[in-house]
């Protein structure tokens, strides 16, 4: 077979497009609103909160990525979408392609578009949903293609870039995304990656097999899963008898969803009619986000099929969460941290539904019907491979296989075979295995046993402070509203109702201290973390956690008190977790007095502790420069200074 030559290449492109109305002049703060079950502040994003019904060609630039199996479009200019990805193999478009960008006022800010694969960070939807990022292509030494799109978002200040790689002789889409903290504070974050799928009467969602409970947003009602048996978004499944909820026409109201708990890497979707799906996979313990969106097979899910695309047709939203499993489920990133993972999206096609999956490979295992003992003597078995490959495909019972075929595949050559069993077994004693050309396994799958665990019981909402017992409760609750960013409760009450019960409690201390420093209250945050210190040096003037050192150090910097920073900043670095972050801090304010030796030793300190510190690689940079390229000090204490662009 000749090698794949995988292509990467720009050019602009003609879309049908319906304009938006201006941007509010006017600041708004929304700071009550609540949006996807959190805050729906928006400051400092204008919002645009007009649609206007007038067609035109509008002309993009799109980035293309293309090999011999795939070809993938992306827009950098409607926040670094995938806007169409398409199997050349058969025709089939594994992700929804909208051909037309008809925007609603869906999104955080307004205008949001359907299709495609969007990205959502630092929350749902995302804020820049609409907005134009960075973008540049690599060309990597494997012969791969990357395009990578960044952005500095405007709430936090926080950095998302995702990578999205090509690789030759390979039907499947990578995509490394990178997030990182450039502030000197605990910020929150989520990640879903929104693939949008065509859908019809044919179509079938493919939750990993020990999926058997799905949660509504904020884990506030649960349904079985995939038949659902009871009232699920006010719709009483079990009146009909239990129905399938994986199925699109099975759905008739606005239905959202999310997988309560998974032990597989991989979730997708199967249309039964072209018998061609797609897979998304990713290490669920770090990708464990599996969720369903659909506007429903009814009138108003029609209804909304014409507001968002003119002639492509239903969809639904087929999500993936990194470090998150609902919506909303923040995760806290540190001062300085990056978080990586990895994502793939690939198509596949005749098996049927995915039983297991991985970026190789994707199984179908499919038992006949059962006698009255549950016993099956028929298995269908189906091997779809995204990469040219012969593989062996092997169905055992422990040692003793029962069925052994060897196939050269490709990713338009798949392996379906109708197993006949030498004499009826349970489909929990069966396992299809299959193996590369040197006989190691590429993946399994054994059926899972039949007996269902209980469903999870539903989120129940905080008591009041004066209600609940104990300060760490106290602590937690408000630590949950700041994390998960509660659009009308505030954290405060809780902290100072434990700090009502215990002046020096150090954990509500130091959180309040962290409000008021965010705030621009340096003095009083001051209080609070000195307050926290006492409790904490109680016993031992060398305590556990160095955290409110840190933040006593930012609130004194803030304040100009900078012999006083240092002292703090010094202190918090005889504890590990704050090393990265506090010896950073000190090299910033050994810029500022002008020991730039003293300064590249700290920022090297910092580097030391954590490599993937931004700030203090940029900082670094530039007191080599001075060295070498920049006599002007001012010019490197600017660059030292500069907060927002460290």
């Amino acid at each position: 077979m000749p090698p794949d030559i995988v292509t990467a290449w720009a050019e602009r492109v003609t879309i049908p497009t319906y304009r938006i109305g201006p941007a509010d002049k006017n600041p708004m703060f929304l700071e009550k609103r609540v949006y996807q079950g959190s805050s729906g502040v928006v400051y400092p994003h204008p919002v645009i909160d007009r649609i206007i019904d007038e067609r035109y060609d509008a002309q993009y630039t799109a980035v293309f990525l293309e090999n011999r199996y795939l070809k993938i479009m992306l827009l950098p200019e409607i926040g670094g979408r995938v806007q169409m990805a398409l199997d050349k193999t058969n025709g089939y478009h594994f992700v929804y392609y909208n051909r037309v960008i008809k925007p609603a006022l869906v999104g955080l800010a307004g205008p949001w578009i359907s299709g495609g694969i969007e990205f959502n960070w630092p929350q749902h939807h995302r804020p820049s949903t609409f907005d134009p990022l960075d973008w540049r292509i690599d060309e990597n030494p494997d012969g791969s293609r990357s395009v990578w799109c960044s952005e500095i978002e405007r709430m936090f200040n926080t950095k998302g870039m995702a990578g999205f790689t090509l690789y030759p002789n390979r039907a499947y889409l990578e995509i490394r995304a990178q997030l990182y903290n450039r502030t000197a504070e605990p910020q929150t974050f989520l990640w879903w990656a929104n693939p949008a799928v065509h859908v019809n009467d044919e179509y079938q969602s493919v939750f990993p097999p020990d999926v058997h409970a799905v949660m509504d947003h904020g884990k506030r009602d649960v349904s079985t899963f995939p038949i659902a048996t009871g009232t699920y978004y006010k719709v009483d499944y079990g009146a009909m008898g239990g129905v399938d909820i994986s199925r699109y026409k099975n759905i008739p109201v606005p239905t959202s969803y999310m997988a309560y708990h998974s032990d597989f890497d991989f979730m997708g979707d199967y249309d039964h009619g072209a018998q061609a799906g797609m897979i998304h996979v990713a290490n669920h313990h770090l990708v464990p986000g599996k969720k369903q969106w659909t506007w429903g097979s009814g009138e108003f899910g029609k209804m909304w099929d014409r507001q968002l695309t003119d002639e492509d047709g239903p969809y639904i939203e087929l999500m993936c969460g990194a470090y998150t499993d609902n919506q909303p489920d923040f995760s806290w990133i540190m001062p300085g941290e990056e978080k990586a993972f990895t994502q793939v999206f690939m198509p596949y096609q005749k098996i049927g539904p995915a039983c297991n999956a991985s970026k190789d490979v994707v199984l179908h295992l499919e038992t006949g019907p059962r006698d009255e003992g549950g016993l099956v003597d028929l298995c269908e078995i189906g091997v779809y491979v995204s990469a040219p490959r012969t593989i062996t495909a092997q169905l055992c019972r422990g040692s003793e296989t029962l069925f052994e075929h060897s196939a050269d595949l490709a990713p338009e050559h798949v392996l379906i075979e109708t197993v006949t069993l030498p004499e009826p077994r349970r489909p929990q004693e069966l396992t299809l295995r299959v193996l590369d050309e040197n006989g190691a396994e590429l993946l399994s799958f054994t059926p899972l046993p039949e007996t269902k665990p209980d469903i999870p019981t539903p989120a129940s909402p905080a008591r009041p402070p004066a209600e609940i017992e104990s300060n760490e409760e106290l602590f937690l609750n408000g630590l949950h509203l700041e994390q998960y960013r509660h659009a009308t409760y505030p954290p405060e009450p809780y902290y100072l109702e434990a700090l009502r019960r215990d002046p020096l409690d150090a954990r509500c201390n130091n959180a309040m201290g962290l409000l008021l420093y965010r705030r621009g209250r340096f003095a009083e945050a001051e209080t609070y973390f000195r307050a926290a210190i006492q409790r904490q040096t109680l016993r031992n003037p060398n305590s556990y956690d160095g955290e409110p050192y840190y933040n006593l150090g930012l609130s004194l910097k803030m304040q100009g008190r900078y012999a006083e920073a240092k002292d703090a900043f010094y202190k918090s670095v005889w504890n590990a977790a704050w090393q990265a972050a506090g010896y950073f801090e000190l090299a910033r304010l050994a810029c500022r007095a002008g020991n730039y030796e003293e300064a590249f030793d700290l920022v090297e300190q910092s580097l030391r502790r954590n490599t993937a510190n931004h700030r203090a690689r940029h900082l670094k940079i530039a007191l080599l420069r001075r060295g070498i390229f920049v006599p002007d000090a001012r010019l490197v204490i600017s660059l030292a200074l500069l907060h927002d662009r460290m």
